[in-house]
């Protein structure tokens, strides 16, 4: 969430930075106005505040002063007092409304782009920072697509899934069930061992988590909501871990703070229609391995850095070609300031897929969640900056290295640092 009061003291820099996600798609007027009146009428009813505490205590005096009740001073004083309360009485609710629909508009806002992150309008814009595992690359022409020879292997199921509860879902059977467990027990274990704690948090949150972490309001329509109940099902395993430190304040010797968690992850992906239709790519049920930090302000940057190089490390033990991307302005998330993808080589689309996004939020989760943390020997407190990144999407792993590693005979051999996990070296 961005601070009010930069929005109220630097409007041209706020929406100048906010146009560089989009022209013309955020403005910031009309809480500008909302805010003026706002602070007018705070004005007023502190003004009639003031008043009404002098008129206490004026009448306090007189009495004191045994001047009679009935004294037409009084009287009128008193008459006064009842006044100002009448009128303090609508102005209260008035300025809750009005602080109400500004925090509403707020909301809807993006953070800000870093001053480091690239401009550009769309993903076309975005800055291929490098490569790896070039030589790993397959080159076997007859590959095929993932879901294909996952199909014919017999270990997915996308038939049966639709039947049981629609399209883009799921079964994973035998090696395949097997193949992720692996995946994401490996996976944890490496992220442990570079400096994680493992949590297992609820995959049900409510709405407050949400929009803590910016999916509400703006993204309510790409969540699952049960019909009955205030809770959400997780997109990511970013909103409940985050959540944990909500309305917290933090001492800077617990920081930087550093999770990893393994949970099933729900998405409608509203936005994607007709992509993506087929295979593991983009499901509405999805694992994923995430992981999420806190840290303080001055070392976010770098945090970042090495929270990127956590999510390479699974792709280099897997020998899985990849390449980093620096996004630009006009493709990185609702929430984040700066954001690096990296995506997967899969041989069958012969280009590279999404498999990690790693962003640095800055304060704006923070702000909205309320999550803060105080210094030894300083007054006051401060916002802690959060960032997160998938270390890594489990479907999507496995569908890289369904492809990568198929072999002529139409068997996948199980990349090496796996196969004490699996048990096999050979789908």
């Amino acid at each position: 969430m961005l601070d009010i009061r930069q929005i109220r003291e630097h409007p041209e820099l706020v929406q100048t930075k906010l146009d560089l996600r989009g022209t013309g798609v955020y403005d910031i007027q009309p809480i500008l106005a909302l805010d003026k009146q706002q602070r007018e009428l705070e004005s007023t009813r502190s003004q009639l505040q003031a008043r009404s505490n002098e008129i206490g205590k004026l009448v306090g005096q007189k009495m004191a002063a045994k001047v009679a009740p009935t004294d037409p001073e009084i009287l009128a004083l008193k008459a006064e007092g009842n006044t100002v309360k009448a009128q303090l009485g609508e102005l209260e609710p008035a300025e809750r409304e009005l602080k109400a629909q500004i925090l509403n508009l707020i909301l809807q806002l993006p953070n800000l782009p870093s001053d480091t992150t690239p401009v550009g309008k769309t993903e076309d814009e975005n800055i291929e920072l490098r490569k790896w595992g070039d030589e790993y690359i397959p080159t076997n022409p007859e590959i095929l697509p993932h879901w294909e020879i996952g199909e014919k292997l017999g270990i997915l199921n996308f038939e049966s899934s639709a039947k049981l509860a629609q399209s883009r879902v799921v079964t994973l059977i035998g090696a395949g069930a097997a193949l992720e467990r692996a995946l994401i027990s490996f996976m944890l274990d490496q992220q442990i061992a570079a400096g994680y704690t493992e949590v297992s948090p609820p995959i049900l949150v409510n709405t407050a988590s949400m929009t803590a972490t910016g999916q509400l309001p703006k993204f309510a329509e790409d969540g699952f909501k049960c019909a009955e109940d205030d809770l959400w099902l997780i997109p990511t395993a970013e909103v409940p871990v985050t959540n944990l430190y909500r309305e917290q304040i933090l001492t800077s010797e617990q920081l930087p703070i550093h999770h990893c968690a393994y949970t099933p992850c729900f998405r409608r992906e509203a936005g994607s229609a007709g992509r993506d239709t087929r295979g593991l790519i983009r499901l509405h049920q999805f694992n994923k391995i995430e992981l999420v930090k806190f840290v303080h302000p001055d070392t976010s940057e770098q945090e970042h850095q090495t929270l990127v190089k956590n999510a390479e490390a699974i792709l280099q033990a897997f020998k899985l070609p990849y390449r980093v991307l620096e996004l630009c302005t006009g493709d990185i998330g609702f929430s984040a300031a700066k954001c690096y993808d990296l995506e997967v080589w899969l041989p069958s689309a012969g280009k590279y897929r999404e498999i990690s996004s790693c962003s640095n939020f800055g304060d704006f989760q923070a702000r909205r969640g309320d999550i803060r943390f105080k210094e030894t020997g300083k007054k006051g407190t401060q916002f802690i900056h959060t960032l997160n990144g998938s270390g890594l999407a489990i479907g999507r792993t496995m569908a890289a290295i369904l492809e990568n590693y198929q072999q002529p005979d139409g068997t996948i051999q199980v990349p090496d640092v796996l196969q004490s996990y699996l048990g096999r070296a050979i789908l």
